[in-house]
């Protein structure tokens, strides 16, 4: 219904609490936007580990009489949108598994670029997989291991693997969590009292009334147990490639990624934009709700009021029915709507975070001019996106991104806008100050730090 990215997942793990997991449930409550697909969570009381799945939002899956079916003091859950592997409950996480080694749960943000040839291997060596997600590819490496030690068996997995992973990983009395050499999805660490927690963003933090100690740093590997907290680095060192989009679109504004906090980040984008892309209007409105802080930023810096010209319908479902007669952008319409008074004689700065296919945008220009719009100028707080991603977030193939195939001045004229800019690539490294930070930004430049599925193939890890 709506022409975005798609969001990726999100996951949380606590260690040593008496309600590990309520806390658990309101951490995936916090992360609800990062997936609306399934979601589930896993606990152990350092004996048994139980495990509850289901399809939908976190507060459909979840209850208190739910809740009371999962006793233990440590847990982890997940919210998933599915970029490998369908969309069905088999495909849920977090995911569990019984291995010589004993039981053992994994919970995946991220996509692993060798995955299928990784799995292909393994089945022809007599592994058989349940599931089509490339999670399970985890669980299966970590049981073939011959490693003695616990964290040893996970890093062995772990070097087998190519691609972007944030994981917790949850056994009877030990919680584990991995970020990949590049860093690629956020993941960080946090204190609530005693108890340690691991989650993909700041804000499930906050909820819990927890403290946010510091990020999980690229190729590190925490195992937390009754000796604490132990760091491992295995991996050579590389230069970090975390994704610019969680700034741009994916992290909630009030949560603080890869050292930044987002909202500054967007509300930087928006001044980076009015100073590039300044254009005589009466009006700057939001695409809601990824747009409105970048919003925010082009009108303090340009000096054109801010006003809430678009209104989010919040409770949209998964589906819906069309009218036989169609509705003009009915799809769009069920989730936004134009306030004519802010609008009618107006001429209009609205400003999105990104343009994928247009096809939205496109739609949302002549709603815009429905409600009579005099001039419709879009402003972009991120570059064209150009290429696919294939590090965890579901993108369309590079022939559907319409920036890939036309120039702005088309892009602009396909919108039916009376203009159109994006940041330049140079204003947003200035807004978003790199520092010791260093972003991927493949999907602007087609540079991928291991290479996509359309550029030159690197070698692949031996498997065994």
């Amino acid at each position: 219904m709506f022409d975005k990215f798609r969001e990726e997942c999100g996951v949380f793990g606590i260690y040593n609490h008496p309600e590990a997991a309520n806390l658990s449930y309101l951490g995936l409550h916090a992360l609800q936007h990062r997936g609306q697909e399934s979601a589930g969570i896993v606990t152990s009381d350092e004996v048994q580990m139980r495990t509850h799945l289901g399809m939908g939002l976190v507060q459909e899956i979840f209850d208190e009489d739910t809740l009371e079916t999962l006793p233990g003091i440590h847990a982890i859950g997940h919210v998933r949108y599915s970029t490998t592997g369908a969309s069905h409950l088999k495909n849920a996480q977090p995911f569990f598994a019984e291995t010589a080694h004993g039981p053992i749960a994994f919970a995946h943000n991220g996509n692993l670029k060798n995955a299928a040839e990784v799995r292909h291997r393994l089945e022809e060596y007599g592994s058989i997989f349940q599931t089509t997600m490339d999670t399970e590819v985890f669980a299966h490496l970590y049981a073939r291991s011959h490693k003695e030690k616990l964290v040893d068996r996970l890093i062995d997995a772990l070097r087998k693997v190519q691609g972007a992973y944030s994981l917790v990983c949850l056994v009877e009395k030990r919680l584990l969590a991995a970020r990949d050499p590049f860093g690629f999805r956020p993941l960080v660490l946090g204190r609530v009292r005693d108890a340690w927690v691991v989650t993909s963003e700041t804000c499930a933090l906050d909820l819990i009334e927890g403290e946010y100690v510091r990020d999980v740093e690229p190729g590190e590997v925490i195992m937390i147990s009754s000796k604490g907290l132990e760091s491992f680095r295995p991996f050579a060192k590389v230069e970090p490639r975390q994704c610019i989009f969680e700034h741009i679109y994916f992290a909630r504004p009030d949560s603080v990624v890869f050292g930044r906090s987002v909202y500054s980040v967007r509300q930087e984008f928006g001044r980076q934009l009015a100073r590039e892309h300044g254009v005589p209007a009466d009006v700057v409105v939001p695409v809601p709700d990824s747009g409105i802080v970048a919003a925010l930023g082009y009108s303090e810096e340009s000096g054109v009021p801010f006003a809430m010209g678009l209104i989010r319908n919040h409770y949209v479902g998964r589906t819906f029915i069309e009218p036989e007669q169609s509705i003009r952008h009915f799809g769009v319409k069920l989730k936004l709507n134009a306030v004519r008074g802010v609008l009618e004689g107006k001429r209009v700065v609205v400003v999105d975070d990104s343009i994928v296919r247009g096809t939205t945008s496109r739609k949302i220009v002549a709603m815009l001019r429905d409600a009579g719009a005099a001039e419709v100028h879009v402003r972009i707080s991120s570059p064209p996106t150009c290429f696919p991603c294939y590090f965890g977030i579901d993108t369309p193939t590079r022939a559907e991104l319409i920036a890939a195939n036309q120039q702005v001045a088309e892009i602009a004229q396909f919108l039916t806008a009376d203009s159109l800019g994006y940041i330049s690539h140079q204003g947003l490294e200035k807004a978003t100050d790199y520092g010791p930070y260093v972003y991927c930004d493949a999907c602007f430049t087609g540079n991928y730090p291991i290479g996509g599925r359309d550029t030159a193939e690197g070698v692949q890890l031996g498997l065994f």
